[in-house]
């Protein structure tokens, strides 16, 4: 019963094109070297670097700009947007084709069978001090986060323009 159960689900998946094979494998390539390194980062041989501008918001997320203009909130805000990348009220929607969720699946799965080359690896991660690395690095991230926010909050109080403050979508006029 349960192989004729599998061999439904796979005739309803839709027919990759090939330009989702494609996709799929420039999306597998440039993310080969990353999913490889995954068992250096366990062992913190390879770690990323934390970003000055996100150590700097984990000192004072709610810092107040001096002086507090629209272009100096600016000035602080392009460094985050480049660390942390677009905010949400500047994300553009993207759908992946299916070759790129393929591509994506195979370097999860990829990166998970080359961490779990290692043994024991939980123990492993915090003595060689990749856990406590990762936690530091998403307290940064998260701090990043406030900051920009903070930041926004600041420069729609003030009136600005973005990137200063909030994109804000423009409403359909009724005719």
């Amino acid at each position: 019963m349960l192989p004729l159960f599998a061999l439904g689900a796979c005739a309803s998946l839709p027919t990759p094109r090939s330009s989702d094979l494609k996709d799929g494998a420039e999306v597998t390539g440039a993310g080969l070297g990353g999913a490889l390194s995954s068992p250096l980062k366990d062992v913190n041989v390879v770690r990323d670097e934390i970003p000055a501008v996100l150590l700097e918001a984990a000192k004072g997320p709610y810092a107040r700009p001096n002086p507090l203009t629209c272009g100096r909130i600016t000035s602080l805000l392009l460094p985050l947007n480049g660390a942390l990348g677009p905010d949400v009220d500047e994300m553009k929607v993207h759908t992946e084709s299916l070759g790129e969720q393929g591509g994506e699946a195979a370097l999860d799965a990829i990166a998970d069978f080359a961490s779990s080359v290692i043994p024991y690896r939980g123990w492993v991660r915090r003595l060689s001090g990749a856990e406590s690395h990762q936690k530091r690095m998403r307290a940064a991230i998260s701090a990043g986060e406030v900051r920009r926010a903070y930041l926004k909050g600041l420069g729609e109080q003030l009136r600005c323009a973005p990137p200063a403050a909030p994109a804000r979508k423009k409403a359909a006029t009724k005719k």
